[in-house]
């Protein structure tokens, strides 16, 4: 998964598990903040990412969200349970799996074998 999307999923799953609006993201890894904005409840995704121009959306049913990534033209898996989350990033063709605790969260991507911090 590329860094800005992955930032991006960060906030979506921030917003659904503890149901507030992130408009910034910190990435730890590339060490800067990532602009949002947009819609997230327990049906519905619509996000617009600035730092790629492209928008993210979706929906969902029980934490089992279907999205779409408008700047890689492909799906993303998300599914949310409790303070963890998981997916399936169909661009890079692997899984990610990740936790937050309080502002903080923790993606691990499958695709390189690493774990990336945010804040949100």
């Amino acid at each position: 998964m590329i860094d800005n999307q992955r930032a991006c999923i960060a906030a979506i799953a921030t917003s659904l598990i503890q149901g507030k609006s992130i408009t910034s993201v910190y990435s730890y890894g590339l060490g800067k903040y990532i602009s949002i904005s947009g819609q997230v409840n327990d049906k519905n995704v619509s996000v617009f990412d600035y730092s790629r121009s492209c928008h993210i959306t979706g929906n969902g049913i029980k934490g089992n969200y279907s999205l779409f990534d408008y700047g890689t033209s492909r799906h993303i898996t998300l599914k949310i349970d409790g303070k963890k989350f998981s997916g399936f990033d169909y661009e890079s063709n692997s899984h990610y799996s990740g936790s937050i605790n309080g502002n903080s969260v923790s993606i691990y991507d499958y695709d390189d074998g690493q774990y990336h911090n945010y804040s949100c």
